[in-house]
């Protein structure tokens, strides 16, 4: 029950957010949602050892105001694409971290449905951290706000998905060792893909880009 009314809170701030004069509104539904999520999530798993994660927590929460109390609106745009990298970042380790010493011993289907999950989130958490990063450098300046138009750019775009595709596969379906490098090379993969498809895109469509990787 707890889960639905966080659910529900996100969805009131994502509608918040749609409009400028309900923005405020929207941060604040978002916040809310996310704090009965969090909560909920730590008491139905009894974790004990509160003396490492609270500190990471308030550490997070006051790197995180000073930040935003510091940027300006019109550089927005960069603060939220860093903290997309954040994001991306987080679930490709939270990927390797279920992978590695899994909370619960799945077989059969459930074994197959977690195998499929781990490997979607790394893949799709590999390009939104790559993919942001470089966001935020052409906002930001740092790269060149121009397209990259490499050679063959769309056929490199799709043998990357299709051996992705193919990895995912042998992930799912292979022994431990044929799954834990299907695993490496796909991450590196999807690390490049990030890179390719936002680095083709020019600066001033950036924002839009920040949106769809979030």
């Amino acid at each position: 029950m707890s889960y639905v009314i966080a659910g529900v809170f996100f969805i009131l701030s994502l509608g918040g957010l749609s409009h400028q004069e309900t923005a405020r509104r929207g941060n604040w539904f978002g916040i809310a949602g996310m704090l009965i999520a969090l909560t909920m999530t730590l008491a139905a798993l009894e974790i004990v050892r509160l003396e490492y994660l609270l500190p990471a927590i308030l550490i997070g929460s006051v790197i995180g105001a000073f930040a935003a109390s510091r940027v300006e609106m019109v550089q927005m745009p960069q603060l939220v694409a860093l903290l997309h990298s954040f994001v991306g970042v987080a679930a490709v380790l939270v990927g390797f971290a279920n992978y590695i010493d899994p909370a619960i011993k799945h077989t059969g289907v459930e074994h197959t449905i977690h195998a499929v999950e781990i490997y979607l989130g790394v893949f799709i958490g590999a390009i939104t951290f790559t993919g942001s990063i470089v966001a935020f450098g052409k906002l930001q300046g740092v790269f060149s706000s121009k397209p990259l138009m490499l050679p063959a750019r769309h056929l490199i775009n799709l043998l990357i998905v299709i051996v992705s595709v193919i990895l995912g596969y042998l992930f799912v379906a292979g022994t431990a060792d044929i799954a834990w490098l299907s695993l490496l090379i796909m991450t590196a993969l999807a690390l490049l893909l990030g890179v390719f498809l936002v680095a083709a895109i020019g600066g001033a469509d950036m924002p839009i880009v920040v949106s769809m990787l979030n």
